[in-house]
């Protein structure tokens, strides 16, 4: 029996490999590093993504590394004014967000994936792929190939070779903004215990940290910190020297002081690039792209991981539904369009108003929105939108919303 392949071996292509493998599935995983490893600092598992944990079986590692998010806090870092307040309680069923540290969410799909006995083929960069009697083939960067497949899942996230070689005519916005990342012992700051905290002034400048919990359980606590940075000023922010950059952050934030010290070197904090794309239909044939491959946009909303999740469990479910892999790559397509394409949108919406050069959106976030959003039913709209639920993603996935009622097996 052909393979199915997967290329990229994130939390995107880890869950779909695991999943596949699981049914029965031929798989095999094509990895361009050397070893697969994580990217990135700190993220949030929305009850979307930790549901689709559940069903792997994971929950209950996931929620012993993380640390649960009860609220979305952000003020004006000069006057102190609410800016953004969002409760997942004002929603229904008791849901809450889990930040973890992308590596132990990276750690903990690897080594369930690595108990199938899936084989992983690293340091093999795929540039392109070709039809052989509708089966593609993958072409590397050494000019051999592999295949051919009954079906590959491109995994390879936002700048994905495939994706830009097959769909030209989706095209990507380069967002202005980045974010320079860094994770840092969590003793050093004072933060509210359950929640992402954010300081502003005006669209130009977001500071945030969040706690991520730990990557073993008895492990130490972690925070993920970020700064808002205009990519085209980053250079020069570092030319200025790490010691005025500290000041700065310091004159928005004072209490940022201890954990900034922890910071002795560039070389500790990350650049992350975002760019927006919402392919029109995540598949070319008998390719398919999942996650950011499929849709990226700013981490506004904290869903990326979690769609890339609903994503692979669309797919996978399309897959134990028929043997008829066109009709399969149909039905994934048609059942994550809708709720995809809303959060793309209402992402995209939003951005503006927290990363951006737009003095009016800023005033009118500061001086309207956060008014309005106090105001019923705007908490229940905010609590669904940033739980990933303003449309139920399950039913397409084959999925039941896990039963919140017992709560978090870790504060």
């Amino acid at each position: 029996m052909k393979k199915i392949a997967i290329c990229g071996a994130g939390p995107a292509g880890l869950a779909i490999a695991l999943m596949l493998a699981r049914a029965g599935h031929a798989v095999e995983v094509i990895e361009r590093f050397s070893e697969p490893a994580p990217v990135g600092s700190g993220l949030i598992l929305q009850p979307t993504g930790l549901t689709v944990l559940d069903h792997l079986g994971l929950y209950d590692r996931i929620m012993s590394l993380g640390h649960r998010i009860d609220r979305l806090w952000g003020t004006d870092a000069k006057t102190g004014r609410p800016v953004l307040d969002v409760h997942y309680g004002a929603g229904p069923l008791g849901r809450f967000g889990l930040a973890v540290q992308r590596a132990a969410l990276f750690e903990t799909l690897h080594d369930a994936f690595a108990s199938q006995g899936v084989p992983i083929l690293t340091g093999r960069q795929v540039v392109g792929v070709r039809n052989a009697e509708n089966q593609p083939v993958l072409v590397l960067s050494d000019g051999s190939s592999l295949g051919p497949y009954r079906l590959l899942i491109d995994a390879t996230g936002a700048r994905s070779q495939l994706m830009n070689a097959l769909c030209p005519g989706d095209v990507s916005v380069e967002l202005a903004y980045g974010a320079f990342w860094a994770t840092l012992d969590a003793g050093a700051m004072p933060f509210e215990p359950n929640a992402l905290v954010q300081r502003y002034e005006h669209a130009n400048v977001m500071i945030g940290v969040l706690p991520v919990g730990r990557l073993t359980p008895d492990g130490r606590d972690k925070i993920a910190f970020f700064w808002s940075q205009k990519i085209t000023e980053a250079k020069r922010t570092m030319s200025n020297g790490l010691e005025a950059w500290k000041a700065r952050l310091c004159g928005y934030w004072p209490e940022t002081s201890d954990m900034l010290a922890q910071i002795v070197g560039w070389e500790q904090l990350t650049l992350a690039r975002y760019q927006h794309r919402t392919l029109a239909r995540p598949a070319r044939g008998r390719v398919v792209f999942i996650g950011d491959a499929a849709h990226c946009t700013s981490p506004q909303l904290g869903q990326g991981a979690n769609m890339a999740l609903l994503d692979a469990a669309a797919l996978a479910h399309g897959l134990a539904t028929t043997a008829d892999i066109d009709w399969a790559i149909d039905h994934y397509c048609k059942s994550r369009r809708n709720h995809v394409r809303l959060f793309q949108l209402f992402s995209r919406m939003f951005t503006p108003f927290y990363q951006g050069d737009s003095r009016a959106l800023s005033f009118i976030r500061d001086q309207v929105v956060s008014t309005v959003a106090r105001i019923p039913p705007a908490p229940r709209f905010l609590a669904s939108l940033v739980s990933g639920t303003l449309l139920n993603p399950f039913s397409a996935t084959g999925l039941v919303e896990r039963d919140w009622s017992d709560g978090p097996n870790k504060p």
